[in-house]
């Protein structure tokens, strides 16, 4: 780890100034960044705290979620409203790292760490993510855990996050600040960009930006929400495939769905073919398997990495049944 200096800034235009001076990152629950640090993944110079910058507060009316950013994954989890009306939500961070981690992380920081790609990871590698323009050996190397939709020939690292695929699929906003008071609101799902030719660029937020919000709407689909994770190991293991399905029904036919999945894109997926394959149809195994077989449209499989075409699909009609239960 290199050394850096820790910044506790008076308040929050102080730390976005104060992000503008080169080497500068901010820092909240640490979890996922510590690991980089000591990685010597990345090597700032300075550290901006944001811990007593931002709310953590979680706030619920009848138009729907407001989380703060520095809201602990672990509470969020835990919130009697969530679990009730947002039930994707609470699973899909409870299927997210350790309990300790989870006591530490924050909201906005998941939905920003950094993929778990070895390549990435390991800096006796080269890696467009890392070091633009040096390669990604990740494309004939060791694969299986990487992306089959989204990637490029500069990079095929999966996304990590297991809460921002069900933000996805609920049509989730985050509000992000910038220098001079500038507030913009982006919706999850355009949050992340597709590698392309430059894989290091991983957001759309803009240098000295941060998310200080998330939104999530009421509506009758998320109430009657699951999240399914399929991983090597019960805990503490990254999705090869996860699923979070909301469905909105009447009787028995499928009024509203509404579907993403993480494990498999290199930004979280949502997949509006399956979506529109299942609107004003019967609930049933017939109707989840004929929508499921459209989920890996698209898909480009690497060598090791194949298996996750099927995967998705039976992953996908597990929780459609799940959801319909």
């Amino acid at each position: 780890m290199q050394a850096f200096s820790l910044l506790t800034p008076a308040n929050l235009d102080g730390a976005l100034g104060a992000a503008a001076e080169p080497g500068s990152m901010f820092i909240a629950g640490g979890t996922d960044l510590m690991q980089l640090l000591k990685d010597d993944v990345v090597a700032p110079t300075r550290l901006i705290d944001l811990d007593a910058l931002l709310t953590s507060e979680i706030e619920v009316a009848a138009s729907g979620l407001r989380i703060g950013a520095l809201a602990r994954m672990s509470d969020v989890a835990a919130h009697p409203a969530v679990r009730r009306d947002w039930p994707v939500i609470a699973e899909a961070l409870l299927a997210s790292a350790s309990p300790q981690v989870r006591n530490m992380a924050t909201m906005g920081g998941n939905l920003l760490q950094r993929t778990r790609c070895g390549y990435f990871r390991d800096t006796g590698f080269a890696c467009n993510k890392r070091v633009p323009g040096s390669g990604c050996p990740a494309i004939h190397g060791e694969n299986r855990m990487l992306a089959i939709l989204g990637g490029s020939e500069h990079c095929i690292a999966s996304h990590a996050s297991d809460l921002a695929v069900a933000l996805v699929a609920l049509d989730a906003i985050v509000e992000i600040r910038g220098p001079k008071g500038a507030v913009r609101r982006v919706n999850v799902s355009d949050l992340h960009r597709l590698p392309g030719d430059t894989p290091d660029i991983e957001t759309v937020l803009q240098p000295g930006e941060m998310i200080t919000m998330l939104e999530v709407p009421a509506s009758a689909a998320a109430r009657r929400s699951r999240y399914l994770k399929v991983r090597d190991r019960a805990s503490f293991e990254f999705a090869l495939v996860a699923a979070a399905v909301a469905l909105d029904t009447d009787g028995e036919m499928i009024r509203e769905a509404r579907v993403a999945m993480g494990g498999v894109g290199t930004k979280p997926w949502r997949l509006p073919a399956v979506e529109t394959a299942l609107r004003g149809q019967p609930l049933g195994d017939a109707t989840f398997a004929t929508a499921a077989w459209l989920a890996a449209e698209g898909a480009m499989p690497a060598r090791q990495n194949g298996f996750k075409v099927k995967l998705m699909q039976r992953t996908l009609v597990r929780a459609l049944q799940n959801v319909s239960a």
